[in-house]
């Protein structure tokens, strides 16, 4: 997903970021609302005590894909993936703080080698850009909210619902269909429409069809997200996001061409060892525990 946004963003130049989150979410609508007509699907109907259970999330699921979008249009996919080890931080401290859990010297450890290869990644990066690095920290503390607030509503979602149960498939269409009335929101306030109306990008087939599939992508992600962390909890979600950072950060600057520096490359190693220690260490604890 990371690697078509940056596609889309960059590659074709489109300065719309808002709008590409908004149709990626109205993809996934469409096709959760056609399979459940079909009936190859149950989902929950959208009533209003369950939206405003769901709506604080909401807020922060669409701040999290707009940030997201706005940091990549300005900054590599490595370093994208490096300082997105931050969210592992702000998650870990908030489970300490929120939910009482403590974790083991090497998972702070690992945490520390997370802030050092991240600061030393900025200061090496060649093509270093403060606007992009801004919205990329402010996505770090999204997503950490997103993943400590969501399971905790989830569970409150469950006792507002018809059938006392929200499956994967309801929570993607509550969460995709909010995010909707607030996107149109935002393009406005972020003057979208202006170059909606005046870029030849949406006169492209080819534009279309890459538009398309991120939607598909957007939905597999919607749903796998809520199943796992459904299943789980937030610091293990963040932490299996640890380990494809590898692959990521690579294909990032094979396919982007972008420009590094010895130093550079070696802090966004740093960086992933340290998620890999990171994801060992939470193995270790929770065997443990």
């Amino acid at each position: 997903m990371i690697l078509v946004n940056k596609y889309v963003l960059s590659s074709y130049d489109f300065n719309a970021g808002i709008s590409l989150m908004l149709y990626q979410n109205f993809v996934s609508v469409l096709i959760v609302s056609s399979l459940s007509i079909l009936g190859v699907i149950s989902t929950e109907p959208l009533t209003w005590r369950l939206i405003k259970v769901w709506l604080p999330v909401n807020v922060i699921f669409v701040g999290m894909l707009v940030t997201s979008m706005f940091s990549l249009r300005y900054i590599n996919v490595a370093m994208v993936t490096v300082l997105k080890n931050f969210t592992n931080v702000i998650t870990a401290v908030g489970e300490m703080y929120l939910f009482n859990k403590h974790h083991d010297n090497r998972v702070w450890a690992s945490l520390f080698l997370m802030i050092i290869s991240a600061i030393s990644g900025g200061i090496t990066d060649l093509s270093f850009n403060a606007v992009g690095y801004t919205w990329q920290i402010i996505n770090c503390f999204l997503t950490a909210s997103y993943s400590l607030t969501l399971r905790r509503v989830m569970d409150t979602a469950k006792q507002v619902t018809k059938s006392g149960n929200l499956n994967e498939f309801s929570m993607v269409l509550l969460n995709n269909t909010l995010s909707l009335p607030l996107g149109l929101l935002l393009i406005y306030v972020f003057n979208e429409v202006d170059y909606l109306y005046s870029t030849p990008l949406l006169r492209m087939p080819t534009f279309w069809v890459v538009m398309t599939f991120s939607g598909f992508l957007g939905l597999a992600i919607s749903f796998t997200s809520m199943w796992f962390l459904h299943q789980t909890g937030a610091t293990t979600y963040s932490l299996v996001g640890s380990l494809n950072k590898i692959p990521l950060s690579v294909a990032g600057i094979v396919l982007f061409h972008v420009p590094t520096s010895l130093e550079n490359s070696a802090s966004i190693l740093f960086g992933l060892i340290a998620g890999v220690f990171f994801a060992r260490a939470k193995i270790k604890e929770r065997t443990q525990s």
